[in-house]
């Protein structure tokens, strides 16, 4: 069965636009190098240029590349585009690497991405990676149509509208899976733990870039404040800025920072977001380059807010989430809620080449406050709570009803959600058991189904949609909870 999805999205996708999974440093510079951030750029970007020219003068490797250049263009069998060898050659390089941060976006890709980021764009909001060779969901964006649809974080995208995505860059694959806000676009998914992959139909949207939102809740007599990142893009330090301003003014007395889901982002933003919390006299963050210099960076408060802080977090928290969750833990004291991070310790610097294309290349590892790298590792939460086990089941795509006796991970899926709606399936280890046949029974009853004990497409729909409305209710959100009790302990 195919989920449909037609939901308006407001989120943030610049972490999207300009990569995957990432930090991005843009034009500020990490490291002891004795040129500045615009020489080394500049010097990068003329090199590009001259690429073939002077390699005689330059570095003595180049000869080679002049060499091979050479003879391809003027011997081959097959017609040779000259700019196709050169790009070719850049790819090649950056593959050597094993890095799926480090990527190259040729001309045609850029301006497509550089038409999208203005002010919003249309398409699924979804954050990915290329992990071996494939593209992953880092996370979908709260609110976007792929977290409306059931994406989850380190799902693979096999195909999409029925082509395969095998062989193609991680831009070139975004690009077919990005889209006019109303088409519809259909994924087949590869999800870990389930043995078949999955379908899932999804309705782009226009996705404008706001970034940070904000609530109130009352706990004990209390009042907390609440402020949620999706993503860390141009604006999200500024607008967090005023949001905390505001609860502040209203007389918030502890707050709570979501960044479940949020991919990461730019370094910039979270550095400013954590000198409003963390006092000079521990380092934010810390950025080691590749001669194994480590620069420490320091906010210039003198000590911490006068009221109590937690982050709640999860595996879709990525990046420049990461540094905010490890810092306000190891340089601020505060709590951690939720589940292990992402595990993302890397840090790009984007690179013009001069005619439009751009290398963006991990040239840093950051470390924590004490200097761990958590990098594949992940941030475990200090105070470790996970969603109902409903939150994490999967969509399940109907051939044949499902009925008592078969085996699977389809079934598992329905037993979860049956058990989540307060229904009694027995074992939930994916054997159609008489309990789970009796469960169906009574659930197609209430929900005025043919009452058959099969699981065909429209039980399992009904399902689905119950399951989906008692996600997006709050109040069964137990690391929100859990995140404004340990606020007032």
């Amino acid at each position: 069965m195919n989920i449909k999805t037609r939901y308006a999205a407001i989120i943030v996708v610049l972490a999207v636009l300009l990569g995957a999974g990432g930090t991005y440093i843009g034009m500020q510079y990490f490291g002891a190098d004795t040129q500045t951030p615009a020489e080394r750029l500049a010097n990068a970007s003329q090199k590009a240029e001259n690429l073939g020219g002077t390699s005689e003068e330059g570095d003595p490797n180049l000869k080679k590349v002049d060499q091979a250049f050479d003879i391809i263009k003027n011997n081959a069998l097959k017609d040779v585009d000259q700019q196709q060898l050169v790009e070719g050659a850049i790819q090649g390089m950056l593959d050597t690497l094993e890095d799926p941060y480090s990527v190259y976006m040729d001309k045609k890709t850029m301006e497509q991405f550089n038409q999208t980021i203005e002010s919003s764009f249309q398409g699924i909001g979804a954050e990915v990676s290329m992990v071996n060779d494939t593209v992953t969901i880092v996370a979908p964006i709260k609110g976007s149509p792929a977290e409306e649809a059931g994406l989850k974080p380190n799902d693979q995208i096999l195909k999409v509208d029925g082509e395969s995505l095998k062989g193609l860059d991680l831009y070139e694959a975004v690009l077919k899976i990005r889209g006019e806000k109303g088409s519809e676009v259909t994924l087949k998914v590869d999800r870990p733990g389930v043995s078949e992959p999955l379908t899932v139909d999804i309705v782009r949207d226009k996705i404008p870039l706001e970034t940070v939102y904000t609530d109130t809740k009352t706990v004990e007599g209390k009042k907390a404040g609440i402020i949620e990142i999706t993503s860390f893009s141009e604006k999200t330090a500024e607008d967090f800025k005023k949001a905390l301003t505001k609860l502040e003014n209203d007389g918030i007395e502890g707050l709570v920072i979501d960044v479940r889901g949020n991919p990461g982002g730019l370094f910039t933003d979270v550095q400013e977001i954590l000198k409003q919390f963390i006092p000079k006299d521990h380092p934010i963050v810390q950025v080691k380059n590749s001669k194994g210099e480590v620069s420490k960076y320091f906010s210039d408060i003198e000590s911490k807010k006068d009221y109590p802080i937690t982050v709640v977090m999860d595996e879709g928290s990525a990046s420049a989430s990461e540094i905010l969750a490890a810092a306000m833990h190891e340089a601020g004291g505060y709590e951690l809620v939720g589940t292990k991070t992402f595990g993302k310790g890397t840090v790009q610097q984007t690179v013009p080449m001069g005619d439009g294309s751009t290398i963006k290349l991990t040239l840093f590892k950051w470390l924590t406050p004490e200097g761990n790298w958590i990098h594949e590792k992940g941030i475990k939460p200090t105070v470790k709570v996970k969603q109902p086990d409903y939150f994490y089941t999967n969509p399940v795509e109907i051939e044949e009803p499902l009925t008592y006796n078969q085996n699977g991970d389809k079934i598992k899926s329905i037993q979860e959600m049956l058990k989540g709606l307060g229904y009694t399936p027995g074992r939930t280890d994916g054997y159609f058991s008489e309990e789970t046949k009796d469960a169906v029974e009574k659930f197609q009853s209430d929900h005025q189904l043919d009452v058959t004990g099969k699981v065909d497409s429209e039980t399992a729909g009904k399902l689905e949609e119950l399951i989906v409305n008692k996600v997006r209710d709050e109040k069964n959100d137990r690391q929100m909870k859990k995140a404004l009790e340990v606020l007032f302990q």
